[in-house]
């Protein structure tokens, strides 16, 4: 959960003018000119044309409607019958019409929602910018975002675009009709129609839409509230925290009943004069013309169309008015997908753009820092200064420190993820580099999805899998799950030791030329442990791993002594003596002197 704009501050609400229509285009426009736009633009065509027949319909039926009602009124039965037999051929023809335009309007909608989805899918992993943007704490939600917003985002588009075009046919077609029976029913309703959409655009337009902003971001929040309990289930049971965890969802649920019942307030005042707008608009074109229709100028019959075409051009002149609550949603939805372009675009600058603390990474065959100083991410604090170390093929580095000194933050650099500090690393391609973390990660999908994970090109027989399971002892594994085939929930089912060995067996599968381990043994025991590092070099990977425990200095090379000062020491792993006590004596341009 985090907040937009600057921390602390209540993210600024949308409004219904020139930006927000603008920003509705920065999204929209991409899906228009992609190679997808000819399906996309002949079904829009499409749509105009089932919308014509539609209002063809309506007319016909507005016109029928008043001629059997005229003909009742002059007890005219072959009149009546005749209109009533036009009436079921318009019925007839009306009803797939009407019923293919919504699923042709829901088709457009869903495709364009794949491929919208999948374009800020591919914004988002790019060059890593989901973590990016998570580290940085610059935008709530993406999942949401993602899942829910683009969906909202394309349906009610097309839906509002269908009720404008729509308005303005009814507004030509039924404009017409209205005329010829009363003129002085044209202008009233100009004048109404216009009075309405002010009156619902100012009163109610800025309080509704900050308010439905803010609650999709607060229901947000109370869902990933819930998302966490369910990730971490086993460490809240263990710790007794269900007090706790109750509390903190309840506080998260609290905005969202708060801003729920402001925005029902809201609601219950717009109801009212919508309501009324609408009650209103049923009696008042025959008020207007009951004169007419009382003195024998007009018949019974043509009022009735005429009452039907005033509420037909009252609903095409008064869209703001009928649909604002969803137009409301829709401006909120609009502004959050909007920010999260944004932010994306602004990590994607970010990555491109050269920069004098930026840490520069060049392809090689073996890994070599020079001159390497990191910074956390921010740049408010420098973990390592001046880092300059090799690690050869099949020479691997231990790294060792107090906890908070930069030993993980070494691996993130070299990996790529932090690129804040300055000097140079060489390095072979990412592909080539393999990372454990200390909590395995395991994607959706079966065992044998966790085994290959993350290659997707890469075959792997059954056979290697197999194998590499038996060689960090997990061989009775696919009896557990039913086979490489087999999915459970692997995080609740299996302990974090048989996840740390399933995730090296993974690691044996890649065969990366290096492999960054932090802490990635801590739950083995010493047997297993010292099993998995002799796997390692039989083939050629090499690893680079942070731990604290002794027992690992006889599968490294070399030991690289991480410092609270910044400082560093490089040693030979052949004869360290453990527990390691260094101290900082000199501080020089290239290098920290230690003694030990």
């Amino acid at each position: 959960m985090h907040e937009e704009n600057k921390p602390g501050s209540p993210p600024k609400p949308p409004a219904i003018n020139r930006q927000l229509w603008l920003r509705f285009l920065t999204i929209a426009r991409p899906y228009c000119v992609s190679e997808n736009r000819w399906p996309l633009w002949a079904g829009l065509a499409l749509l105009v044309v089932l919308l014509l027949l539609q209002t063809i319909t309506s007319v016909m039926f507005n016109r029928e409607s008043g001629e059997f009602i005229s003909a009742l009124a002059d007890k005219d039965g072959s009149r009546f019958w005749g209109s009533i037999w036009r009436y079921g051929y318009i019925l007839t023809a009306a009803i797939p019409i009407f019923s293919f335009y919504y699923f042709l309007q829901d088709s457009i909608a869903l495709r364009w929602r794949k491929w919208l989805t999948d374009q800020f899918m591919q914004r988002y992993f790019k060059e890593r910018a989901y973590y990016q943007l998570g580290q940085a704490n610059v935008i709530d939600n993406p999942d949401q975002r993602i899942a829910e917003d683009i969906n909202t985002f394309t349906s009610q588009s097309l839906f509002f675009s269908t009720v404008v075009v729509g308005s303005i046919i009814q507004i030509i077609a039924f404009g017409g009709v209205l005329w010829l029976i009363s003129p002085k029913l044209i202008y009233f309703l100009i004048g109404y129609s216009a009075f309405s959409s002010w009156f619902t655009a100012t009163v109610f337009g800025k309080p509704l839409i900050g308010l439905n902003f803010l609650q999709l971001q607060r229901e947000a929040d109370f869902r990933f509230g819930l998302l966490r309990v369910r990730e971490n289930s086993e460490p809240i049971a263990f710790y007794d925290g269900e007090s706790r965890e109750i509390s903190l969802l309840q506080s998260l649920f609290s905005f969202v009943f708060i801003i729920q019942q402001r925005v029902l307030r809201w609601k219950f005042k717009l109801n009212l004069f919508q309501f009324s707008h609408t009650f209103l608009t049923t009696v008042i074109p025959t008020v207007i013309i009951a004169s007419d229709v009382l003195s024998g100028r007009l018949e019974v019959g043509l009022a009735v169309q005429a009452a039907g075409a005033f509420a037909a051009m009252l609903i095409a002149l008064t869209v703001m008015v009928n649909h604002f609550e969803g137009l409301s949603r829709f401006a909120a939805v609009v502004e959050r997908l909007y920010t999260f372009s944004q932010a994306l675009d602004t990590q994607s600058a970010k990555m491109t753009e050269q920069s004098d603390n930026r840490i520069v990474t060049q392809r090689g065959t073996s890994l070599t820092c020079n001159q390497l100083s990191i910074c956390t991410p921010t740049g408010e604090r420098t973990l390592i200064k001046q880092l300059n170390l090799s690690v050869s093929p099949n020479k691997g580095l231990m790294i060792i420190g107090e906890s908070g000194t930069g030993k993980s933050s070494l691996l993130r650099v070299i990996a790529g993820l932090w690129t804040t500090g300055s000097g140079e690393i060489v390095r072979p391609s990412i592909q080539e580099l393999l990372f454990l973390p200390q909590q395995p990660y395991h994607p959706l999908g079966d065992l044998r999805c966790q085994l290959s994970y993350p290659q997707i090109d890469k075959t792997i027989s059954d056979e290697e899998m197999l194998h590499c399971l038996d060689l960090v002892n997990l061989s009775s594994l696919t009896k557990r799950c039913g086979g490489l085939s087999g999915q459970i929930d692997w995080t609740k089912v299996l302990s974090v030791g048989e996840q740390q060995r399933l995730s090296f067996a993974r690691a044996l599968l890649a065969k990366p030329r290096y492999l960054l381990l932090d802490e990635s043994t801590s739950a083995l025991d010493a047997a297993n442990e010292s099993r998995l590092y002799s796997q390692l070099s039989g083939m050629d990977i090499t690893p680079i791993s942070v731990s604290h425990r002794q027992a690992l200095l006889d599968h490294h090379h070399e030991v690289l002594v991480i410092l609270s000062d910044s400082g560093w020491a490089l040693e030979p792993a052949c004869g360290f003596n453990w527990p390691p006590t260094y101290t900082a004596v000199n501080t020089v341009t290239s290098t920290t002197m230690f003694k030990k």
